[in-house]
């Protein structure tokens, strides 16, 4: 019987080793899956399993761990509400990072921030172990838009909207890509939304800076079409659902009108 290419694939999944499928899960490392392998602990559609070294397709496999079934999933993505004082790395010397903050089975997981939020700053981090899920959002040609909440000291004023919108150039001569400038109230200390789409040094607060309004608090809100979840403490991370992944890649130029963030 013919069969094209697209359907083989579909049939024919990728196999794996049992104690990676374990390990994968977060649940054990692949030393300590082996020997749950060896006590006896592991089956395979109902059978004890005998290597961790044989291969499965994890999609069409019932495993199961001490009396637990697994669940599987080859990419991870978690959603964070970054506090203050961590750093956006999954490990330092001297400070402590975001990686800090997983346990259990997430601890286990090789998770890194896709981008990265000041140690000052807060609000939405994604993590994951998808290097090519985290190059879309950092790279500014794919124009995933970030959005952020900022206090400043002194008065943000129209000029300082158009200067954003205009590809605002930094005291070191850094030409930005042209951004929005949402002000929402203007005094003595303002507060405004940003939205930009690429992801310099300390950006937001140079740009502000740069007109002589510096940032005394900032909060990511959003990036995509994906907001933080309000329900999340500081600190407090969950998974994506497979519709919150994909929203994050609309396109959020349109969106730089965000009263109902």
């Amino acid at each position: 019987m013919y069969m094209n290419k697209d359907a083989f694939c579909e049939v024919h999944m990728e196999l794996m080793r049992l104690e990676k499928i374990i390990a994968d899960t977060g649940l054990a490392s692949r030393r300590e899956a082996a020997q749950l392998i060896k006590n006896g602990f592991v089956l395979v559609d109902g059978r004890l399993a005998s290597s961790g070294a044989d291969k499965y397709d994890p999609a069409q496999t019932v495993i199961s761990v001490n009396g637990k079934p697994l669940s599987y999933k080859k990419k991870h993505y978690l959603m964070m509400n970054k506090p203050a004082g961590y750093v956006s790395a999954t490990e330092d010397r001297s400070e402590q990072t975001v990686n800090d903050l997983l346990e259990g089975v997430y601890a286990r997981l090789d998770l890194f921030p896709a981008g990265r939020l000041d140690k000052d700053a807060e609000g939405l981090l994604l993590l994951t172990d998808d290097g090519d899920f985290a190059h879309r959002i950092i790279t500014p040609s794919k124009k995933v838009y970030k959005t952020y909440f900022v206090e400043t000291d002194g008065a943000l004023c129209g000029e300082d909207a158009a200067a954003f919108e205009n590809s605002l150039v930094l005291k070191d001569g850094l030409v930005c890509l042209p951004a929005h400038l949402n002000i929402l109230t203007s005094g003595v200390k303002s507060t405004a939304y940003v939205i930009i789409h690429e992801g310099k040094y300390h950006q937001v607060k140079r740009m502000l800076a740069s007109l002589g309004k510096p940032v005394t608090y900032l909060k990511r809100v959003a990036i995509g079409g994906l907001k933080l979840d309000e329900n999340l403490a500081a600190g407090a991370y969950r998974e994506l659902t497979d519709e919150e992944t994909e929203v994050i890649f609309f396109d959020a130029e349109s969106r730089h009108d965000i009263g109902d963030i």
